[in-house]
């Protein structure tokens, strides 16, 4: 094997390790989520870099597929990196907001706050469960890891701009999500092989809508599109 053809096979996998690196500072910032660093609070940055993770999982598979790197490596790297940015760092984030805004109230529920491990532990199922069942396919089973932790940076930016619920009403929410990822149900894949209008309408849909969320909610419209994502997946079962 060539020297070239050697460095062009790692370069979707020095991507994904700037995914697992993202991930890993996302779960650093979540255990300081009030603190004020820099510009932002904790929990933002822990915001900020789950999003920088989302990014670089998104640009090895597109490299990947450009430069015609694939590997068993790679595809293994990909699940464990997706587990720390999109599994653990979010239950992070749950778990240090729940623990932040346990008033007197709900002292008697501040148990609640370990339901964010459903996050990584289901996390894990769904992506060994994606790795052995759905890999190539434009369709696949249940909620893709990276959508359930843009749904938690929605609730966390639902509870810091809005206000807290409760430790009931969040944990709830964050095992319904946990459970969507090993749901049965089929979701379309978000992943561009092209950009024609005909084949990509969902997807463009969907994008338009996070926008006008996003734009209405700030980071609580990351949550909001989610819901329409999977809304838009059940209730629409032809391929695209």
């Amino acid at each position: 094997m060539s020297a070239i053809k050697k460095i062009t096979g790692w370069i979707p996998n020095s991507i994904t390790c700037c995914n697992l690196l993202s991930g890993c500072l996302a779960c650093i910032f979540a255990f300081r989520a009030y603190e004020t660093i820099g510009a932002l609070r904790g929990w933002q940055w822990t915001c900020v870099f789950i999003g920088a993770a989302a990014v670089f999982d998104f640009l090895d598979g597109a490299m990947a597929r450009l430069l015609k790197a694939y590997s068993k490596l790679g595809a293994e790297l990909d699940s464990l990196s997706d587990l720390v940015s999109f599994g653990v760092a979010p239950a992070f984030l749950i778990f240090n907001i729940m623990g932040h805004f346990s008033a007197e109230a709900d002292a008697q529920t501040t148990w609640l706050q370990y339901a964010a491990l459903a996050v990584p532990v289901l996390g894990a199922l769904r992506l060994a469960r994606f790795n052995v069942m759905d890999v190539g396919d434009v369709n696949f089973h249940g909620l893709p890891i990276p959508s359930a932790a843009i749904f938690l940076i929605g609730v966390a930016g639902w509870i810091n701009d809005y206000y807290y619920p409760g430790n009931i009403i969040i944990a709830v929410l964050t095992v319904l999500i946990a459970v969507a990822m090993v749901g049965r149900f089929r979701m379309f894949s978000l992943k561009f092989k092209h950009f024609s209008l005909r084949d990509n309408f969902r997807r463009y849909i969907l994008l338009l809508t996070a926008a006008a969320f996003i734009v209405m909610y700030g980071l609580a419209g990351f949550a909001w599109t989610i819901i329409f994502y999977f809304l838009l997946s059940v209730l629409s079962r032809r391929k695209i």
